[in-house]
């Protein structure tokens, strides 16, 4: 019965809401957070892709890319929506 519930519930769901977006990020974004020797900030939760960081997290200006920035955070290199400081993607 509650697997029923679910699925019901699931289905009454808009496409908007399921659907996820993906963004493609430019091969410069990407190695231009590689090569920068930021200092990693400690952050207690998890980083999440799609997640905003807190604003303790300071995020840094990628030249000539206004819709992305970046942070270290726990040693992991993140790219970041600067408007709504969520995270695009951990590159690795």
């Amino acid at each position: 019965m509650k697997k029923f519930a679910l699925i019901c519930a699931a289905l009454m769901l808009p496409a908007s809401a399921i659907a996820q977006t993906t963004v493609v990020l430019p091969g410069e974004v990407r190695t231009y957070v590689m090569e920068q020797q930021t200092p990693s900030v400690v952050y207690e939760g998890e980083i999440v892709v799609g997640q905003p960081l807190p604003e303790t997290v300071e995020i840094h200006t990628i030249p000539d890319q206004p819709e992305f920035g970046y942070a270290i955070v726990n040693e992991k290199r993140v790219v970041i929506n600067p408007k709504t400081r969520a995270v695009v993607e951990i590159v690795q």
